[in-house]
Formats: C-alpha cells, sequence, structure tokens
C-alpha cells in the first residue's frame, strides 16, 4: 500500500448559498494524490473545479467533507497557487515579478535569488530577466509565472487553467512545457481544464 500520499479529499461537498436559493457547486468528492503526480480534472465552466481549488488552498471552507493533507508537507501553506491569468505586474522585470512570492514572505535570500536565476536560465528566460511582461509572449508570461509560483519550493502545485488566455496551438505547446518543468522539477500538480487535448498534452 503506498504511504505517499500528499492530499486526501473525503465526501467534499460545497453549496453556495444566496437570497434566490442555494447552488451546489461540489456533490461527494473524494480523491487521492500522491507524491510526483501531476493530475487533471477535466470539466465544462461552472462545474465546480475552481471552487474545489480553493477549498483546497483554504481560501474557502466546505459546507462538508474534509481535506487531509500529509503531515510531511508541515500544512497546505506549502502549496503554490497558479491562476487563469499570469497576474505579472507591469512595472517589475520578469526577474522582479519571479521574485515577488519570496520578497512577500521575506524569504529573499542570495541561495533562493540563485535558485530563481537557474530557473529562468533553465526555463528559457535567461534573455528576457530584465524585459517587461509586455514585452514577452503569451506563453513566455506563463512560463515566468510557474517560476514565480516554483520560486517559493512548494511541494505541491495548483493549477486553475492557468492556460486559457492563450490561442489554442500556444496553449497545447505551453500546456507541454509546463507538465515537462513539473516533472523534471518533481512537483506534484492538481490542474482542471475545461479541455480535453491541453489535458492530455500535460
Amino acid at each position: 500500500m503506498r504511504n505517499d500520499k500528499v492530499l486526501e479529499i473525503k465526501n467534499l461537498n460545497m453549496t453556495y448559498h444566496s437570497l434566490d436559493g442555494e447552488t451546489k457547486a461540489l456533490d461527494n468528492i473524494s480523491l487521492d494524490i500522491y507524491r510526483g503526480e501531476i493530475v487533471v480534472l477535466v470539466g465544462p465552466s461552472g462545474c465546480g473545479k475552481s471552487t474545489l481549488l480553493s477549498i483546497i488552498a483554504g481560501l474557502l471552507t466546505p459546507s462538508s467533507g474534509n481535506i487531509i493533507v500529509n503531515k510531511s508537507n508541515d500544512s497546505i501553506n506549502d502549496t503554490g497557487y497558479m491562476f487563469q491569468k499570469d497576474n505579472l505586474f507591469e512595472w517589475r522585470t520578469i526577474r522582479d515579478n519571479t521574485l515577488i512570492g519570496l520578497e512577500i514572505q521575506n524569504k529573499l535570500t542570495e541561495k533562493r535569488k540563485e535558485f530563481v536565476e537557474n530557473l529562468l536560465d533553465t526555463y528559457g528566460l535567461s534573455d528576457f530577466k530584465d524585459s517587461y511582461p509586455s514585452q514577452l509572449s503569451g506563453g513566455m508570461r506563463q512560463r515566468a509565472a510557474l517560476i514565480r509560483t516554483l520560486a517559493t519550493k512548494p511541494d505541491f502545485l495548483l493549477l486553475d487553467e492557468p492556460f486559457s488566455a492563450l490561442d489554442y496551438q500556444t496553449r497545447l505547446v505551453i500546456s507541454d512545457e509546463i507538465g515537462q518543468i513539473l516533472k523534471k522539477e518533481g512537483k506534484t500538480a492538481l490542474m482542471v481544464t475545461h479541455d480535453i487535448a491541453e489535458a492530455m498534452f500535460t
């Protein structure tokens, strides 16, 4: 029996309440994710994919059910979250954008800077470190956003349709690239998408 489980979801339910009534977003969801796996959930818009990620990240409280995180990860705070938009700051260089998470966490050491520099060099952004987001293609911006997420060295990554803003061909290429990066870095990830082809390329 495998004992390297990173995340365990048991009978998760989420219902939104409003003046117009109730909307059930998640119904009895159970899921196990093991270390080193890249799990992709595919479903149409509005089926609760982003709600699930928000609950895992601790941004929402479920109506019922349990989320169990492997204790070797200390806490769910060891999770990196990559959103649909790259959310790069246009007034900061690519290098500075990738370092912002470390700045916020007050972990910007020389060793961490070197780690990020190596990521930029390894994944094709070495010539664009001092460029601004507006000077990069959509795919390169997404790579920068992923490096920003990896900079804090999370054990577990959540990816919320991170390629949806790209055109179809670029989306497939970048999803394959991101998948290769995650595998090379040995990361565990849960990604949600509405695109079956994108899921297959990741």
